[in-house]
């Protein structure tokens, strides 16, 4: 029985060509600027998203916490969602390595962050206060793409407030897919993006940050810091490359499967909320544990909440989606 493992588009497999890409690409070492592989994928990717520059990191939580320890210095303070990756779900690392203090603020159900709540966040010059210096907003945030009308909004608010603006775009992809536009049309708004290959992309790992030059070299140097630092990479780079040659267009399979998914556990009377992208929400409440028992049965691979995330990917086919649905009706009807 194949294994079907909807909890994150983190657990995808490189698929052969990727894996082909790696064993080929030519090396250098990083830590020098002379891996040609790493050098290609940062200024590709820098271009695609209308930056000057890029630096290929491990992770997406590195990458952001290097953005916000280069915008920001010490006592000084980012806003932020309160579901943010960057806030919630990276170990506090601004906090615990940048000594930059968060302020989070609640948000809208379209995963924006109201621009008034963000005003009246923003401190005054004054000793008493930690520094307001950086908006950090999240897309696609929990599957929900913000609309471009508000990143035009945001983009405004932040200039007339003295603000940087960072994009946590570890599923821009997934966004720029769903409204059909270049990824750039999104990124244009902001002074650095963190783009993550190693969710939906397909890469095994790492991500980049994108920025101008001096924030770019700023943020290598705070790489070296907290050991990020990689030697022959570019055998990690190439996946990264082949990914957005390759991988991008096909990222509408995964929202069509989502939605399909969505669509069938409705019918069976499951509390769905509306899909936008990769993700499907379902209100399982107290049952979480015993749905997660009962899938995994079936081969079938879920979290255990009530405020259950099904995540669909490259390695989630459309017969898959049938026998996940197939497995809800059987735990519905046992």
């Amino acid at each position: 029985m194949t294994v079907i493992d909807l909890r994150s588009d983190t657990v995808t497999q490189p698929t052969a060509g990727m894996r082909d890409a790696m064993m080929a690409a030519p090396l250098g070492d990083d830590v020098y600027g002379e891996d040609p592989t790493v050098n290609l994928l940062e200024a590709t990717l820098a271009g695609q998203l209308g930056f000057a520059a890029g630096l290929f990191v491990p992770t997406g939580t590195m990458s952001n916490l290097l953005g916000l320890m280069a915008h920001c210095e010490r006592g000084d303070e980012y806003i932020v969602g309160q579901q943010a990756h960057t806030y919630k779900y990276e170990g506090g690392g601004a906090a615990v390595l940048g000594s930059i203090q968060p302020q989070p603020l609640e948000m809208e159900a379209d995963g924006s962050i109201d621009l008034a709540r963000v005003c009246a966040a923003i401190k005054q010059d004054d000793f008493h206060f930690a520094r307001s210096r950086l908006l950090a907003l999240e897309n696609t945030m929990q599957g929900k793409v913000l609309p471009l009308a508000y990143l035009a909004s945001a983009h405004e608010f932040c200039g007339l407030h003295g603000l940087a603006l960072h994009l946590d775009g570890a599923r821009l992809f997934n966004a720029s897919v769903k409204l059909g536009v270049a990824p750039r049309a999104i990124t244009g708004h902001f002074d650095s993006v963190s783009v993550c290959l190693s969710k939906g992309l397909g890469a095994p790992v790492g991500s980049v940050l994108c920025g101008s030059e001096p924030f770019i070299g700023k943020a290598r140097r705070l790489r070296k810091m907290v050991g990020g630092g990689m030697r022959q990479a570019g055998v990690l780079a190439a996946a990264g490359l082949y990914a957005l040659e390759h991988q991008v267009a096909r990222l509408s399979e995964d929202h069509a499967n989502a939605q399909a998914l969505a669509d069938g556990l409705i019918e069976l009377g499951y509390s769905v909320e509306p899909v936008q992208t990769n993700m499907v929400y379902v209100d399982v409440g107290d049952q979480a544990a015993a749905l997660k028992a009962h899938c995994a049965e079936q081969g079938i691979i879920l979290s255990a909440a009530a405020r259950l995330r099904m995540v669909t990917h490259l390695d989630v086919s459309c017969d898959a989606i049938t026998r996940v649905i197939e497995a809800f009706a059987s735990f519905r009807s046992a």
